[in-house]
Protein backbone atom coordinates (compact mmCIF):
# COMPACT_ATOMS: atom_id res chain seq x y z
CA UNK A 1 0.00 0.00 0.00
CA UNK A 2 1.40 3.35 -1.02
CA UNK A 3 1.10 6.56 0.94
CA UNK A 4 -1.39 7.79 -1.70
CA UNK A 5 -3.55 4.70 -1.06
CA UNK A 6 -3.47 5.57 2.62
CA UNK A 7 -4.47 9.19 1.91
CA UNK A 8 -7.34 7.91 -0.25
CA UNK A 9 -8.46 5.52 2.51
CA UNK A 10 -8.46 8.34 5.06
CA UNK A 11 -10.53 10.53 2.72
CA UNK A 12 -13.09 7.72 2.40
CA UNK A 13 -13.60 7.46 6.18
CA UNK A 14 -16.27 9.83 7.45
CA UNK A 15 -15.12 10.80 10.91
CA UNK A 16 -12.09 10.75 13.14
CA UNK A 17 -13.35 7.93 15.33
CA UNK A 18 -13.31 5.69 12.22
CA UNK A 19 -9.89 7.04 11.22
CA UNK A 20 -8.44 6.31 14.68
CA UNK A 21 -9.78 2.75 14.46
CA UNK A 22 -8.17 2.45 11.04
CA UNK A 23 -4.82 3.74 12.38
CA UNK A 24 -4.97 1.15 15.18
CA UNK A 25 -5.80 -1.55 12.61
CA UNK A 26 -2.73 -0.52 10.56
CA UNK A 27 -0.59 -0.98 13.65
CA UNK A 28 -1.74 -4.57 14.03
CA UNK A 29 -0.13 -5.34 10.66
CA UNK A 30 3.39 -4.37 11.77
CA UNK A 31 6.05 -7.04 11.55
CA UNK A 32 6.96 -7.93 15.13
CA UNK A 33 10.32 -7.01 16.59
CA UNK A 34 12.36 -9.59 18.46
CA UNK A 35 12.96 -9.23 22.17
CA UNK A 36 16.57 -8.23 21.41
CA UNK A 37 15.35 -5.47 19.06
CA UNK A 38 13.39 -3.91 21.93
CA UNK A 39 16.72 -2.45 23.05
CA UNK A 40 17.85 0.93 24.34
CA UNK A 41 19.74 1.49 21.07
CA UNK A 42 16.53 1.13 19.04
CA UNK A 43 14.39 3.16 21.41
CA UNK A 44 13.18 6.52 20.08
CA UNK A 45 13.78 9.40 22.45
CA UNK A 46 11.15 12.12 22.74
CA UNK A 47 8.11 9.83 22.72
CA UNK A 48 5.79 9.53 25.71
CA UNK A 49 5.06 5.93 24.74
CA UNK A 50 7.75 3.30 24.40
CA UNK A 51 8.81 3.28 20.73
CA UNK A 52 11.49 1.21 19.00
CA UNK A 53 12.62 1.61 15.39
CA UNK A 54 14.96 -0.70 13.49
CA UNK A 55 16.48 0.25 10.14
CA UNK A 56 18.11 -2.14 7.69
CA UNK A 57 19.87 -1.44 4.41
CA UNK A 58 18.72 -3.66 1.54
CA UNK A 59 19.35 -3.48 -2.18
CA UNK A 60 16.50 -1.87 -4.08
CA UNK A 61 15.13 -3.17 -7.40
CA UNK A 62 17.90 -1.39 -9.31
CA UNK A 63 20.60 -2.39 -6.82
CA UNK A 64 20.68 1.00 -5.12
CA UNK A 65 20.69 0.63 -1.33
CA UNK A 66 17.37 1.42 0.31
CA UNK A 67 16.35 1.60 3.93
CA UNK A 68 13.71 -0.68 5.37
CA UNK A 69 12.20 0.13 8.72
CA UNK A 70 10.39 -1.90 11.30
CA UNK A 71 8.98 -0.62 14.55
CA UNK A 72 6.93 -1.28 17.64
CA UNK A 73 5.29 0.57 20.51
CA UNK A 74 3.46 -0.21 23.71
CA UNK A 75 0.56 2.04 22.58
CA UNK A 76 -1.93 0.92 19.91
CA UNK A 77 -2.36 4.32 18.26
CA UNK A 78 1.42 4.82 18.14
CA UNK A 79 1.83 1.42 16.48
CA UNK A 80 -0.55 2.73 13.81
CA UNK A 81 1.50 5.90 13.42
CA UNK A 82 4.59 3.73 12.98
CA UNK A 83 2.74 1.81 10.24
CA UNK A 84 2.03 5.13 8.48
CA UNK A 85 5.70 6.08 8.72
CA UNK A 86 6.70 2.68 7.30
CA UNK A 87 4.52 3.38 4.25
CA UNK A 88 6.05 6.82 3.86
CA UNK A 89 9.71 5.87 4.30
CA UNK A 90 10.44 2.14 4.14
CA UNK A 91 11.95 0.87 0.90
CA UNK A 92 13.30 4.26 -0.17
CA UNK A 93 16.86 5.43 -0.63
CA UNK A 94 18.37 7.70 2.01
CA UNK A 95 18.18 10.64 -0.44
CA UNK A 96 14.47 9.99 -1.09
CA UNK A 97 13.81 9.78 2.65
CA UNK A 98 15.53 13.10 3.24
CA UNK A 99 13.61 14.71 0.36
CA UNK A 100 10.22 13.54 1.67
CA UNK A 101 7.86 16.12 3.09
CA UNK A 102 6.19 14.38 6.02
CA UNK A 103 4.33 17.48 7.23
CA UNK A 104 2.48 17.68 3.90
CA UNK A 105 1.50 14.01 4.14
CA UNK A 106 0.40 14.37 7.76
CA UNK A 107 -1.69 17.41 6.77
CA UNK A 108 -3.39 15.42 3.98
CA UNK A 109 -4.16 12.68 6.50
CA UNK A 110 -5.39 15.25 9.01
CA UNK A 111 -2.94 14.06 11.64
CA UNK A 112 -1.65 17.57 12.25
CA UNK A 113 -5.13 18.61 13.42
CA UNK A 114 -6.24 15.49 15.28
CA UNK A 115 -3.25 14.33 17.30
CA UNK A 116 -2.57 15.62 20.78
CA UNK A 117 0.56 17.77 21.12
CA UNK A 118 2.30 14.87 22.90
CA UNK A 119 1.47 12.43 20.08
CA UNK A 120 2.58 15.00 17.47
CA UNK A 121 5.89 15.49 19.29
CA UNK A 122 6.36 11.73 19.40
CA UNK A 123 5.52 11.41 15.71
CA UNK A 124 8.12 14.03 14.80
CA UNK A 125 10.66 12.35 17.11
CA UNK A 126 10.15 9.18 15.03
CA UNK A 127 10.56 11.19 11.81
CA UNK A 128 13.78 12.73 13.19
CA UNK A 129 15.10 9.25 14.02
CA UNK A 130 14.29 7.97 10.51
CA UNK A 131 15.96 11.02 8.95
CA UNK A 132 19.03 10.52 11.17
CA UNK A 133 19.26 6.89 10.02
CA UNK A 134 18.96 8.05 6.40
CA UNK A 135 21.72 10.64 6.90
CA UNK A 136 23.95 7.96 8.42
CA UNK A 137 23.49 5.79 5.33
CA UNK A 138 23.66 8.56 2.75
CA UNK A 139 26.43 7.77 0.31
CA UNK A 140 28.84 10.60 -0.41
CA UNK A 141 28.81 11.92 -3.98
CA UNK A 142 31.02 9.85 -6.25
CA UNK A 143 30.74 6.64 -4.23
Amino acid sequence: MSIQDLIDDFAFLDDWEERYRYVIELGRELEPLSEAEHSAGNKVQGCVSQVWLVSEVRPGPDGTPSLHFRGDSDAHIVRGLIAILMRLYSGHTPAEILAAEPRAVFAKLGLDEHLTPQRSNGLYSMVARIEADAKAHLQPAGS
